[in-house]
């Protein structure tokens, strides 16, 4: 089968939706999603969304509090550009029916980590899922929108896809995706004038993450191979407070439930297991300095004595109080037995968030021409080393939009309206896949080796141990993709893979501690010979 469209979203998030909204006013869409529509890592954002609302607040405050927790690495013009952008953003949710909680016919705005104002956006803990809802609402709404599910991209298709033209080129244009029907088990192929990333993170790379299982790196690996630039792969944030839960309680399987940042914000205190205060060890902030330095501190906590968890502790606020703000983690952490207004959360950190990915500008586009990326997939070069809390729903929205305006520029200046003879997906000859158990297995090793060699502290001889251990898994995956048929979990291991090179690679780039990146070989900054970005390109494709 083959579909064409004037545009092909790849994702269904804040950034995927949002954008198909913008183009949607000027030109037909396609929007492919891997599971439902709702599913992503936007649905489960808790906290909210970071914007200058308050009177009190202002723009400098916001980008400082920003390039603060960036620890050097930020572009500051993007940083005054997409803080400054925000209220206008913010608008247009409100416009299409996002309900923010309010207090006293205002905006109750949040504290969170890392901010030195009340300025986080939210609809009690389910921030993203009202976000979610208000924007597939809206898009369902648009004839000209057409969104199918259950459709897995494969990769993007580029020049080299051309029989006609094998040459490489340091000017390649991105015209669709070939992608899996995991319904029909078929490939068929998408051909656009322009293409939008939107796919997400890739926390599914690690054993222990708050992301759903469907962020395997799918945009990152694709793009990689399509011969984009690719920025700043080794910030990996992880999230300080993820609710650590019984193993067999299979409904936190595959992903690790989210304690909000603002439960901190809130007033909640960290404690060891015999429930001592700690944080004031690590940080004068204590339980409100960024991320990367609350996890640092609850990880070392955790090996100094041996235990499996930390607690985070609310008990000494209002009962009521408690369950209005947090009706979501209430609810769930009484699910295994935790009433949280009177007894303390357990949690472990795990890995939240991408800050590195495919390098876009100002305007969301990538070095491949007719590829445009918004979203977590993206460097836009916002968070720098380690992302401000929030700030990741307010980049996706902002970056949507510029999307959809870099599409409109792009249409209205290029008349050429033939696209190129694209070949259908070939696997004839190919053998049926029969050792899935094999993907399975490989599976767990890419996640458990991440984990254990590149996760919150790393050094020299970790990244050693797995490069060559995912070197070894991608050569065995390599082999085994270009004999069998496809199917949904043999891609996502062969992105998983590429994700967590391009993440070992980058982080044996940079020699020095920054941010997210902490290694016990270089603990210090860099002073002199600082690599401002660590940069990688596919040369083979």
């Amino acid at each position: 089968m083959s579909l064409n469209t004037d545009v092909l979203i790849i994702g269904s998030g804040i950034a995927g939706l949002f954008a198909a909204l913008k183009i949607s006013e000027y030109a037909d869409v396609i929007l492919i999603t891997k599971k439902n529509t709702a599913e992503s890592n936007t649905n489960y954002a808790q906290g909210g969304i970071a914007a200058v609302i308050d009177k009190n607040d202002s723009f400098e405050k916001h980008i400082k509090d920003t390039l603060i927790a960036g620890a050097g690495l930020c572009n500051i013009q993007a940083v005054e550009s997409i803080v400054k952008e925000a209220p206008e953003r913010i608008n247009d949710l409100i416009e299409i029916g996002t309900q923010f909680t309010r207090k006293n016919n205002a905006f109750d705005l949040a504290k969170e980590g890392g901010h030195s104002m009340s300025r986080i956006l939210h609809a009690k803990d389910l921030t993203g899922k009202e976000i979610e809802r208000a924007l597939i609402k809206a898009v369902s709404e648009k004839d000209n929108i057409r969104i199918m599910e259950n459709s897995l991209a494969i990769d993007l298709i580029t020049e080299h896809h051309i029989k006609t033209n094998k040459e490489k080129s340091d000017n390649l244009n991105c015209w669709g995706a070939y992608v899996f029907d995991c319904l029909k088990n078929e490939v068929y192929k998408i051909v656009s004038k322009a293409t939008v990333l939107a796919t997400g993170g890739l926390g599914q790379v690690y054993l222990h993450t708050t992301n759903p299982i469907i962020a395997t790196g799918d945009g990152f690996a694709m793009a990689y191979r399509a011969g984009a630039v690719m920025t700043n792969m080794e910030f990996i944030q992880f999230h300080p407070t993820s609710l650590y839960t019984p193993k067999d309680f299979k409904e936190f399987e595959s992903k690790s439930f989210l304690i909000s940042e603002a439960v901190r914000g809130f007033g909640g205190l960290l404690r060891t297991k015999d429930g001592q205060l700690f944080m004031h060890k690590y940080d004068d902030r204590k339980e409100l300095a960024p991320r990367d330095i609350v996890a640092r501190a609850i990880d070392n906590e955790l090996k100094k004595n041996g235990d499996d968890f930390v607690y985070l502790d609310i008990t000494h606020k209002n009962s009521d109080e408690i369950i209005e703000h947090f009706p979501n983690i209430y609810s769930t952490c009484l699910k295994i037995g935790i009433d949280i207004t009177k007894e303390f959360i357990p949690v472990v950190p795990a890995a939240h968030y991408a800050c590195g990915g495919v390098a876009v500008d100002l305007n969301g586009k990538t070095s491949l021409n007719r590829l445009f990326a918004a979203g977590e997939v993206t460097m836009t070069g916002l968070h720098g080393a380690n992302r401000l809390a929030s700030n990741s729903l307010l980049e996706a929205l902002v970056y949507a939009h510029r999307v959809g305006v870099s599409i409109k520029d792009l249409f209205q200046s290029d008349d050429t309206t033939i696209l190129p003879q694209i070949p259908e997906w070939d696997d004839s000859g190919a053998l049926s896949a029969d050792e899935k158990i094999l993907i399975s297995h490989s599976i767990n090793e890419v996640k458990q080796t991440m984990w254990d060699y590149v996760g919150i502290v790393r050094s020299d001889l970790r990244l050693e141990r797995a490069e060559k251990r995912m070197k070894n898994l991608n050569e065995e995956t390599d082999k085994l993709y270009k004999k069998t048929k496809v199917f949904p979990k043999l891609l996502e291991l062969r992105n998983l893979i590429t994700c967590s090179e391009l993440i070992i690679k980058s982080a044996q780039m940079r020699k020095e501690s920054r941010g997210l990146h902490y290694t016990i070989d270089y603990p210090s900054l860099a002073l002199n010979d600082l690599v401002k970005n660590t940069i990688i390109k596919n040369d083979n494709s």
